[in-house]
């Protein structure tokens, strides 16, 4: 038998404040599934239970979530994939992240800035980037899984084939307006017979049947992803992608059969630094995860965080003003700085280079908030590149992306360990489904930058670091993170939320660290966010409003409070193996545990 436990609140592993575990739950080390979806979360476990280890589970669990939960994730996106490997003592990193299509251009989205903006266009076959996920997942598997792709791909299959009870998460977000536009438009009531069947919402508790998933997952199951990438589901992708909203011609893909052959996922190294002690892991380029996370931390290392005494106690004014600052600082030079590292140099080292950091963080006062934040130049701190800073363009203002991502973390008896941030971007991304393949495609590329911002001039440099270009991947703020203290791994965890996710796991890992939380606790607290160098600052409920009050008086304009994120989270005991989990409830949120011997023999 295995336990399947929503909402399992956890202790944490002895070494981060010397929290103890939270009495009444018992840890186990079979393994622990953890994700936004209960369904997905069975089936997680279940391959746990067959004698799969983690790889083997991330895949069941993203192929059923794109059935469960289509909104956020599927094979028409990417994502990030953060593997720690036990035997072998290292992380890897899988890189399945979208495309430009070979066409693509700078300047593509111009048009859109003042006529329709990011809705027309993230709804437009333009913004379809090659989807990267089933590549991604097949790499994994193909590297360290235990099982063929075929095997998991059966348990979603399944449940598309035979259906499922619609969940809370998925009924509220089949009323998006995404699911709304231009009736009668071909490409767009596609999804809607599915998930709003007479122009009705789904229901909570509705059988949910999507015989086209399961017909497409089965072919892939049958002949590999090149039925995907190269055969009759990549033509049918190609044709779904040429779609524009009315009278936008310019809203047409520029994806052909070519792009999608070519697509490859990438084994790439991921970016760790120091914190107090503790080394966290994450997605470096092209995703701005881990740089901007880490960059984050270090600027606040000098201040005593969770010394009540010295006012920074959780919630505190102050530990929130300083969180704040150091958002905005990090945020400023993230969007000058950072993007695919394959196509621009993006100065890792500099950015996170002491020095540099020390110069950054005295901008910082615990007591005021900046009237003013600008990026700054790291390249001088880079250890190849020594010499004088350029003048810098001005930052302009980014648009709002999409937030509807997922993430789940998975731990394995043997101690392997996954944390895989996966994405369509907005919800239900362009609110295209590819007819007759019940799969929808991506509006990855809108995380690009709007406007070319590349400025060769010394006294206006900009890299354009964002910049649209063929082949390229955009820029990401998925930061699917691993947590070690002396080499040994200590959690997994990660967020969707945008360019959010960056600021929940920084408010995750200070939970931890700072504060001396246990992994429940941590994901439970409010949330403080602040995605943009002189933006108004987002914050949840559960905070003291005479704190917030405060913060207004040092300048800071405060959003309206809603939920940030939704952290799913696993952690090991070093000393014995002990595994917990923990499941966020700003979304449903499911942990399955199991046992040491609890493992199904046979078929």
């Amino acid at each position: 038998m295995f336990c399947a436990c929503l909402l399992l609140t956890v202790g944490t592993t002895p070494g981060w404040g010397g929290a103890t575990q939270s009495p009444g739950v018992p840890g186990v080390q079979g393994g622990v599934v953890a994700t936004s979806e209960p369904n997905a979360a069975r089936i997680g476990a279940e391959i746990l239970r067959r004698g799969g280890n983690a790889i083997d589970a991330a895949a069941a669990v993203q192929f059923a979530l794109n059935v469960v939960e289509p909104e956020s994730s599927g094979i028409g996106g990417g994502g990030f994939m953060l593997i720690y490997l036990a035997d072998e003592k290292k992380s890897v990193a899988i890189d399945s992240r979208e495309t430009a299509p070979a066409a693509a251009t700078a300047d593509m989205f111009v048009p859109f800035i003042d006529n329709g903006g990011f809705s027309v266009a993230s709804t437009s076959g333009l913004s379809v980037g090659v989807p990267g996920t089933l590549k991604g997942v097949e790499l994994a598997l193909q590297k360290w899984g235990t099982m063929s792709l075929a095997e998991t791909l059966q348990p979603a299959i399944a449940l598309a084939r035979d259906g499922f009870r619609v969940g809370r998460q998925l009924a509220e977000s089949s009323t998006s307006s995404r699911l709304q536009n231009e009736p009668g438009n071909p490409a767009y009531d596609e999804a809607r017979k599915v998930f709003r069947p007479g122009d009705a919402p789904l229901q909570r508790g509705q059988l949910l049947v999507q015989p086209d998933l399961a017909r497409t997952l089965q072919l892939i199951a049958d002949r590999g992803s090149e039925v995907f990438y190269t055969g009759e589901i990549a033509r049918a992708i190609v044709a779904t992608q040429q779609t524009s909203r009315a009278q936008r011609p310019e809203g047409r893909g520029l994806m052909t059969l070519e792009d999608l052959a070519n697509y490859q996922a990438v084994i790439r190294e991921p970016l760790s630094g120091e914190y107090r002690g503790y080394t966290i892991t994450s997605m470096g380029p092209p995703s701005s995860g881990a740089l901007t996370l880490l960059q984050i931390l270090k600027l606040l290392e000098r201040f005593p965080i969770g010394d009540s005494e010295a006012g920074f106690g959780f919630g505190s004014t102050r530990t929130l003003n300083v969180m704040i600052e150091a958002m905005r600082l990090a945020f400023a030079d993230r969007a000058l700085w950072m993007g695919d590292a394959d196509f621009v140099q993006v100065p890792v080292k500099g950015l996170l280079d002491d020095d540099y950091i020390a110069r950054r963080s005295a901008l910082i006062d615990p007591d005021r908030r900046q009237p003013r934040v600008v990026p700054d130049d790291p390249r001088p701190f880079e250890a190849q590149q020594r010499g004088e800073k350029q003048k810098l363009a001005a930052l302009t203002p980014t648009l709002e992306k999409g937030v509807n991502t997922t993430h789940f973390s998975i731990v394995d008896r043997h101690g392997n360990m996954v944390s895989y941030t996966t994405t369509v971007e907005s919800a239900w991304g362009t609110g295209l489904m590819v007819p007759g393949y019940g799969f929808l495609l991506n509006n990855e590329l809108t995380d690009f930058n709007f406007v070319p911002g590349f400025n060769p001039d010394p006294n206006h440099y900009n890299p354009g670091a964002n910049d649209v270009a063929p082949n390229k991947r955009p820029r990401s703020s998925m930061s699917p993170s691993l947590l070690f203290r002396d080499g040994q791994p200590l959690a997994a965890y990660g967020s969707p939320g945008g360019s959010t996710i960056i600021d929940s796991v920084v408010n995750i890992s200070i939970n931890l660290i700072d504060h001396g939380m246990d992994i429940q606790q941590a994901v439970d607290a409010p949330r403080i966010v602040q995605t943009s160098a002189n933006g108004s600052v987002g914050r949840e409920i559960g905070f003291s409003e005479q704190v917030m009050q405060a913060l207004e008086k040092l300048g800071h304009t405060l959003r309206e409070p809603v939920d940030i994120g939704s952290v799913q989270a696993v952690v090991m005991d070093p000393a014995d193996g002990t595994q917990y989990g923990a499941a966020d409830r700003r979304r449903v949120g499911s942990v399955i545990s199991l046992g040491k011997d609890e493992r199904k023999t046979g078929n």
